[in-house]
């Protein structure tokens, strides 16, 4: 089992910064994975890195403003968004899973563990 808390949600204008943390506790696990759902659609993908290597993948919505990182030694995750947007408002959720191959890193389903999620909220 992989226990994951996400934190660092909130209120923000647009054109604001948040940075979202998310805390891993139990099995090794390789890759990391943010996704978010705003009220009434579906579930999406934003980012993912591998945690070993560190070889990232962003959401074309999200290139150029959002970053994800990770530190091996705290075993958290973060994701850091520029330029946020009122469209980017939604729970965002962090995801670990040990085996997931390149061509399935975007898809919910292939990861195993989850956060409880946080609201991000952006005002215009």
């Amino acid at each position: 089992q992989v226990q994951l808390v996400e934190s660092g949600g909130g209120l923000v204008q647009a054109g604001g910064s948040l940075r979202l943390s998310c805390a891993a506790s139990g099995r090794t696990f390789y890759t990391m994975g943010w996704f978010r759902q705003a009220p009434g659609k579906e579930r999406e993908f934003v980012a993912a890195i591998r945690w070993i290597g560190g070889r990232v993948y962003l959401a074309d919505s999200v290139k150029g403003r959002f970053t994800i990182s990770r530190d091996n030694a705290k075993n958290t995750g973060y994701l850091q968004m520029n330029s946020l947007r009122p469209e980017d408002t939604a729970v965002y959720y962090c995801a670990a899973d040990s085996n997931i191959p390149t061509s399935s890193v975007t898809r919910q389903y292939n990861y195993d563990y989850w956060g409880q999620g946080t609201q991000v909220t952006v005002s215009s």
